[in-house]
């Protein structure tokens, strides 16, 4: 009963993604090169409802209904998950929402070839060493795939972390004005987001960082960041309880496109603008029932 009450649960969220992407392409639909996204996102408007939409859609209840679709063998809607995310591209101009189908397929593929623990190294470990290889053997050719991966991807995040210790070290804190609900109730030194605080003081581009970085140094400074860390860290871990019971892969294949956000935007926009929170509700509610044949084969394979 449960696990009917979920299939038909995910077809909703596969049948209300259709309404959400035909509204955002009526505001926005641009046909442009990743060159090119630079030249006209800033020019795209749109409500405010409808861009949470939009962005908790590609980010959380997509990648959550193609897990979900796999795991009960519906590959004819898991499929259409995918073709659905490709129109998020053209309406958001974000190289997120492009590489996301593509990220997705990646993913399952190797979950099928080994465990969950091994395919998180190999996530990382593959994109950054093709982008070397690539570049060693093909110059200049190669640099658009190694400024996507290796430097937007990995390096970036790192860099921003730098940037923000540097910028805080000698500023005024935060103390979490910078969290959209909080920041009408506060005297903020900030009135811009810190991406664009950021972009003014160094000319590097708009640096939306980590939690280590927004929550952590820019809200309480180096000395007590561990601690705001460490109550992230708990956040996370009330996240992983929730999430009991679910096989490893539905875990990894659900929140693949979140493990590239949590690397890229603070806690709580992830929370709350890339619904991160509502993954965590859907971990939570997911049957357990529908894995269980699946981990009775998985054990017999193993005894054998």
């Amino acid at each position: 009963m449960y696990e009917i009450a979920f299939d038909r649960f995910l077809t909703l969220i596969l049948l209300l993604a259709v309404p959400t992407i035909a509204v955002d392409a009526a505001y926005n639909f641009r046909l442009v090169s990743v060159d090119q996204i630079y030249d006209f996102r800033d020019k795209m408007a749109s409500p405010t409802i409808l861009n949470y939409l939009t962005v908790m859609n590609y980010s959380t209840l997509l990648p959550f209904a193609f897990a979900g679709f796999v795991a009960c063998k519906a590959y004819w809607r898991s499929g259409a998950v995918l073709v659905l995310l490709l129109f998020f591209y053209p309406i958001t101009l974000t190289k997120l929402a492009l590489f996301t189908p593509v990220w997705l397929v990646v993913m399952l593929l190797l979950s099928r070839l080994v465990e969950a623990r091994t395919v998180v190294v190999l996530s990382l470990l593959v994109p950054v060493l093709a982008g070397v290889l690539l570049v060693s053997l093909f110059r200049a050719h190669a640099i658009t795939y190694f400024s996507t991966v290796n430097f937007r991807m990995v390096a970036i995040p790192s860099n921003g972390m730098d940037v923000y210790n540097d910028y805080f070290s000698s500023h005024d804190l935060t103390y979490f004005c910078q969290i959209s609900i909080l920041k009408p109730m506060m005297d903020c030194p900030y009135r811009e987001p810190l991406s664009i605080v950021m972009a003014k003081a160094y000319n590097l581009g708009n640096f939306n960082v980590s939690l280590f970085s927004t929550e952590g140094t820019a809200s309480v400074g180096p000395l007590f960041a561990p601690i705001s860390v460490f109550v992230c860290g708990l956040v996370f871990a009330l996240g992983n309880r929730l999430s009991a019971g679910l096989p490893p892969s539905f875990i990894l294949l659900s929140a693949a496109v979140l493990t590239q956000i949590f690397l890229n935007v603070p806690l709580t926009t992830a929370l709350l603008t890339h619904g991160a929170a509502i993954m965590f509700l859907l971990w939570y509610v997911t049957p357990r029932a529908m894995f269980e044949d699946d981990a009775a084969i998985e054990q017999t394979v193993v005894a054998g």
